[in-house]
C-alpha cells in the first residue's frame, strides 16, 4: 500500500532565529538538540526512517513562520526555497506546504503565489493565530482569497493559545502538566477547533466557497461535536449559507496526525466520510512506526484504506509518482 503523509515537520534555523524575539507571545519553548537535529534533516536520515516504515511520500512543512516579524519576511521565502530544493533532490519522496509570513499579509500573498505557482507546492500550512488574530481578521482576507484562487488548501495547524488564555485556563499545576495541558494534551487542539469555527461563523466559507482546509488530529475535536454545533448554531441564528456540518463535509479534509485510534477513525469515517480523510503521522513529534500497521488493521474495505493512505492525496493534492 502506497502511503502519503501530510503533516511532517522541519525547522529552518533562520526562521527560528527571526521568530525568537516574538516567541514569548505564546508559550512554545525550544526543542531539545536531538529533536532539533531530526527536524533539520530533510535528506538521508529522514528518508531512511520513511523506508523503514513504509512511507512513500512526506509533505514537508517548516515550523515558525507565524512568529517571524514583518521586517524579516525574506527568511520565510528562503525557507520555502530550501524546501523546494529538498523536493528537487528527492522528487519521488517529498512534496511541500508553503510557509507564509502572515505578519505581513501582502508579503504572505506574494509568497503563497510564488510557492504554489512557481515552486509547485501543494498548499500552505498556517500555525494558528498571528499576533492574537484569527485568519478571518480583515487584514488576512487577501491570503484567503489567494488560496481559493490558486486551489491551495490551508492546513490549519495547532499552535499554543495566546499567553493570556494559557494563564487563565491552564496554569496552576506542575510545570510539565501545565505545559502538556496547554499544548499537546488539550490546548493546541481546542485552539485550532475554535480557530476554524471562528472562520466558519465569520462567513469565510460563504465568501470563499471553494476554499479548502485540512485539520489534523481527527479534525481537531470538531467531528465529535458536529451534531451539537448544528443543533445550537442553525443557519436561522448564524445567518450563514450552510450549517457547520455542511462546511466541514464540503470544505474540510481531516488527518489523524499520529493519533492512531481505531475508534476515532471509525467515528470520522461514519461522520465525515472516508473521502474526506487523508493520512498524517506528525513526524518527528510522533514516530513513523505505526503508519503501516494502523491502516492494515483498520476495519475498513481495502479500497477505503487505499483512499486514506494515498488516493485522496493523489487526487486532491496532485501527488503522483514522478
Amino acid at each position: 500500500m502506497r502511503i502519503i503523509t501530510l503533516e511532517e515537520h522541519t525547522i529552518d534555523d533562520r526562521v527560528a532565529a527571526a521568530a525568537s524575539p516574538t516567541a514569548d507571545e505564546t508559550p512554545m519553548g525550544a526543542f531539545p538538540d536531538s529533536l532539533a537535529n531530526t527536524l533539520r534533516d530533510i535528506d538521508d536520515g529522514r528518508i531512511a526512517e520513511m523506508d523503514a516504515n513504509g512511507i512513500d511520500v512526506q509533505v514537508l512543512s517548516t515550523l515558525g513562520a507565524q512568529l517571524v516579524p514583518a521586517d524579516a519576511v525574506d527568511v520565510v521565502s528562503a525557507a520555502n526555497d530550501r524546501m523546494a530544493d529538498a523536493v528537487s533532490r528527492h522528487p519521488d519522496r517529498y512534496r511541500a506546504f508553503a510557509s507564509v509570513p502572515t505578519a505581513d499579509p501582502a508579503a504572505a500573498v506574494h509568497e503563497l503565489e510564488r510557492a504554489v505557482s512557481d515552486l509547485g507546492f501543494v498548499g500552505v500550512m498556517i500555525f494558528g493565530r498571528t499576533r492574537g488574530e484569527f485568519l478571518d481578521a480583515e487584514q488576512f482576507e487577501p491570503i484567503l482569497a489567494t488560496a481559493e484562487r490558486l486551489g491551495a488548501p490551508i492546513y490549519l495547524h495547532p499552535a499554543p493559545p495566546p499567553r493570556a488564555v494559557s494563564d487563565w485556563n491552564y496554569a496552576g499545576f506542575d510545570e510539565l502538566v501545565t505545559e502538556r495541558f496547554q499544548t499537546s494534551a488539550w490546548g493546541w487542539n481546542q485552539e485550532t477547533a475554535v480557530h476554524f469555527l471562528h472562520l466558519a461563523l465569520a462567513g469565510v466559507l460563504d465568501r470563499h466557497p471553494r476554499l479548502q482546509f485540512i485539520l489534523g488530529h481527527w479534525g481537531e475535536m470538531i467531528p465529535f461535536y458536529l451534531d451539537r454545533l448544528d443543533e445550537q448554531l442553525p443557519t436561522k441564528l448564524t445567518g450563514l449559507d450552510r450549517t457547520i456540518g455542511e462546511y466541514v463535509r464540503q470544505n474540510v479534509f481531516i488527518t489523524p496526525s499520529g493519533l492512531f485510534s481505531q475508534a476515532q477513525l471509525q467515528f470520522c469515517v461514519e461522520t465525515i466520510g472516508v473521502e474526506r480523510i487523508m493520512y498524517a503521522v506528525d513526524y518527528p513529534f510522533v514516530a513513523n512506526t505505526k503508519a503501516q500497521s494502523f491502516l492494515s488493521e483498520a476495519r475498513l474495505l481495502d479500497a477505503d484504506k487505499e483512499s486514506i493512505a494515498h488516493g485522496t492525496a493523489e487526487r486532491f493534492l496532485g501527488i503522483h509518482a514522478r
